[in-house]
């Protein structure tokens, strides 16, 4: 055993994976927020005929939250509990940096309903030199086909939205160039460094192509993220010598901070792939897996049966890792808020994320009680690895409730 080895408490890997925005019922402060009897997972259920999740069902998803098709079992695999968010906010940066010990009171800026200020639109056409089109919340491929016509023969800079903290900017490869879209990306996150306007991400969205309809984002993007407020878990694990992999959007979300390696992601079902991976190979620590399509393809399209496929494709790749899994192994799945398909506009829902752990060596199994922060994941990660915390962190460790 190397010293680290010894300094462990139960196990030497943890998978930690974020289904991102598979919320599990409305917070107590959702009305505030507008989203009063959101249920992401729950109205999921009881809008389709069919939906199977075999292996989420065996954890205890549904002893956790009723289910319409799926039933509750006698005898789970694991744990699970609710967890409310103490955070101010509902995005996903938020999410995340409170699962690994921030408490964030000043939420991110969005700007779904309304597009940016004129204040900060007309200070960026100034800086960059072109005149802007768009500024609307918007998918990025309609987007383009609506305007890369017109950025293309005018020289036009497409910015928008989402229901996210970000700003984004398209950019032609070939007629705008990548490295005028990276510098004009630049002067965007600079701007966007004022309170009233601070967003998470400042995103180029590069692409090819001439016409409507034939227009494709290429691999160039690059995410110009705000840096955590302060160290988290995943800083703590890295400076004991642990291994800290992430697999998808969790690079951009912390932009890089506290990580030895990253992986990219093309998918959802590729984040599950390259975990399923990583699970073959020899590693002490953590792999941190965001998985985005059940936000980006399906929440904020108000998709429910592509939602439900997706969940359905999740559970599959699920088994597949639960069968790579070691008794040394851990398994913790969550989220990061809601965003309900069914509820009104496009926008992430203030809700609860569900807690599940699941090891082979586990002996016990059972609710635990609903916790009032997502850093009980962070914390029980960290207690693991027998680090401590960040000063000014929240959150407090489940590890010993999971025999």
């Amino acid at each position: 055993m190397t010293p680290k080895e010894d300094k462990m408490k139960k196990y030497k890997r943890i998978f930690t994976i974020v289904i991102d925005s598979l919320g599990v019922g409305a917070m107590p402060d959702a009305a505030d927020y507008g989203d009063a009897g959101a249920d992401t997972l729950g109205h999921i259920s009881q809008q389709m005929e069919q939906f199977s999740i075999p292996n989420l069902q065996k954890i205890g998803i549904a002893n956790l939250h009723p289910l319409k098709q799926v039933e509750a079992v006698q005898r789970p695999l694991g744990y699970y509990a609710y967890l409310k968010e103490a955070s101010t906010g509902k995005d996903t940066m938020t999410g995340h940096w409170e699962m690994m010990g921030l408490h964030i009171t000043k939420p991110f800026r969005t700007f779904t309903e309304t597009g940016f200020p004129k204040e900060l639109i007309d200070e960026l056409s100034a800086r960059t030199g072109r005149t802007i089109i768009g500024n609307k919340s918007a998918s990025g491929t309609a987007i383009l086909d609506e305007l890369g016509e017109e950025e293309i023969a005018t020289g036009h800079m497409i910015v928008y939205t989402s229901a996210d903290s970000v700003l984004q900017i398209c950019g032609n490869e070939e007629t705008f160039g990548l490295e005028e879209l990276y510098r004009c990306c630049e002067i965007a996150r600079e701007l966007t460094m004022k309170d009233e306007w601070k967003v998470g991400r400042v995103i180029a969205r590069p692409y090819v192509g001439r016409k409507k309809g034939e227009f494709k984002r290429t691999s160039n993007r690059h995410d110009y993220a705000l840096k955590p407020y302060g160290k988290t878990a995943l800083d703590a694990l890295k400076e004991h010598g642990y291994d800290v992999i992430s697999v998808g959007k969790i690079f951009d979300i912390f932009d890089g901070e506290g990580l030895t390696e990253s992986n990219k992601s093309k998918s959802s079902v590729h984040g599950m792939e390259q975990t399923i991976e990583i699970a073959k190979r020899d590693f002490t620590g953590l792999c941190y897996v965001n998985l985005v399509d059940f936000d980006a393809l399906w929440g904020h399209r108000r998709n429910v049966q592509g939602y439900a496929q997706e969940l359905e494709t999740f559970d599959e790749k699920l088994g597949q890792l639960m069968n790579e899994m070691r008794e040394e192994d851990l398994l913790i799945i969550t989220a990061d808020h809601g965003n309900d398909p069914t509820y009104t506009g496009t926008d992430h829902t203030r809700e609860k994320v569900p807690f599940l752990a699941y090891s082979p060596s586990m002996q016990g199994y059972g609710q635990l009680k609903e916790e009032e922060t997502f850093a009980v994941v962070g914390a029980t990660i960290a207690d693991n690895f027998d680090v401590e915390m960040p000063q000014g962190t929240i959150g407090t460790s489940v590890l010993e409730k999971l025999i």
